[in-house]
């Protein structure tokens, strides 16, 4: 009988301690859940694969600090071609391998060609904005293929202030309801001012003659209509 008083008291300790157990964990799921928001809806432009782009990656940009000299740009194993070594000229830090600069330029020509393949617009805003960094020189040696995204986006300039632009009717790269513009002349005088979105919900921009500065918020880009 002894031991029989014993065990309910050993099962309640028991049971005890697996409900404090049980309460911390919801705790604690409670308090991550909390301090991790969940992610922001995706960019229209293509993403690159966070699993296949290398953490310590560079930007396609030329480097800033020591970079390898030109004869010492090679991979560890095969060779480069005449177009990537010369892209990868003047864009390899000392410390880094070539490879994986090759693989951040590369990146951006597939970011460009299946964004263009879903919205040629997106694409070329993508380059005006400068979401596609050195595009020109990523285009010019990598795939030249997507030379007529760069041409169309030369055309353009992206949102923010433009100083002194062109004349003429400008559509903006968005469909985006908090797009706005003005165009101010001398002595800071509103020459026109919108957003006049069209049917399909594109903004498009007059911009009259003797315009000094073009602002524009939440547009993106823009590009002759």
């Amino acid at each position: 009988m002894r031991g029989f008083h014993r065990r309910p008291a050993r099962v309640a300790a028991v049971v005890t301690a697996a409900l404090l157990a049980l309460s911390a964990c919801s705790s604690g799921s409670d308090d991550k859940a909390k301090a991790d928001p969940p992610p922001s809806p995706a960019a229209s432009v293509d993403a690159p694969d966070p699993q296949s782009s290398p953490e310590a990656a560079p930007s396609p940009s030329a480097s800033k600090g020591p970079v390898l000299p030109d004869a010492k740009i090679t991979p560890a194993t095969g060779s480069f071609t005449k177009a990537q070594k010369k892209f990868l000229e003047g864009r390899v830090p000392a410390s880094m391998d070539p490879a994986a600069v090759l693989q951040t330029g590369d990146e951006s020509c597939q970011r460009l060609a299946r964004t263009a393949k879903r919205d040629k617009d997106a694409a070329v805003g993508a380059i005006i904005a400068g979401d596609i960094p050195d595009a020109a020189d990523v285009v010019e040696h990598l795939c030249p293929e997507q030379k007529p995204l760069v041409t169309a986006a030369s055309k353009g300039f992206p949102d923010g202030t433009k100083n002194r632009p062109a004349a003429g009717t400008y559509r903006a790269l968005t469909t985006d309801p908090a797009c706005s513009w003005r165009a101010v002349g001398s002595g800071g005088k509103v020459l026109a001012s919108g957003p006049a979105a069209g049917a399909d919900g594109t903004v498009k921009a007059k911009v009259p003659a003797g315009t000094k500065e073009f602002t524009s918020t939440g547009c993106y880009a823009w590009l002759p209509a």
